[in-house]
């Protein structure tokens, strides 16, 4: 029996890793593609992904692959800033970089945040959006070599180290990234929404 494809919208290597890592249980066969897709602009990842896997979608059946799209879109929500960036983390790290935002925060007391990640799967039909959160803390300075993105910058509530010095593995234990997985693998296995 051919399982059903699962598209994963994405040009981040390390990202797909962690998917495909978390999903190779699970009834589908995974596949990256790198689609340069529109991306509206809002400080909700929930509302970014959803646009997203849609137009994901659209432009895989336009080329032919039959299959299910996921993509994800992330998200920081600063507690001094209000919630920002949010969805735009990529932007402002593309302006200031990790150690930029250490320094533009270290005016506020308050170096809370909420990282968001969002999984929007779409079959042409029913959207379902899977999402998880992880509370922590901005450090002063980036560390880490592991990871991408903000990893190096943000270290989770109850954690040593920022999720840049944590191997993978570890990582995937714990990261907002991993509870979300954990849902949509509920819902390929057939116990979820």
């Amino acid at each position: 029996m051919t399982r059903p494809k699962l598209y994963f919208v994405t040009s981040n290597e390390e990202k797909f890793r962690e998917i495909r890592g978390a999903l190779s249980a699970c009834p589908v066969e995974v596949e990256r593609v790198a689609l340069d897709l529109p991306e509206i602009q809002a400080l909700d990842p929930a509302v970014v992904a959803a646009y997203k896997a849609r137009k994901a979608y659209d432009t895989l059946a336009r080329e032919g692959r039959a299959g299910l799209a996921l993509v994800e879109d992330t998200g920081l929500a600063i507690d001094a800033w209000n919630g920002y960036p949010g969805a735009l983390i990529k932007w402002v790290l593309g302006a200031v970089g990790e150690a930029g935002l250490c320094r533009q925060l270290d005016a506020w007391d308050d170096r809370s945040a909420t990282a968001t990640v969002v999984l929007c799967l779409f079959d042409g039909r029913a959207l379902h959006t899977f999402t998880g959160q992880a509370s922590g803390t901005i450090t002063d300075r980036p560390r880490g070599q592991f990871g991408f993105g903000w990893d190096s910058i943000f270290q989770p509530d109850g954690a040593a180290q920022t999720y840049g010095e944590m191997p993978r593995e570890a990582k995937m234990q714990i990261s907002m990234r991993a509870r979300a997985l954990h849902a949509l693998q509920d819902h390929l296995m057939g116990s979820g929404d």
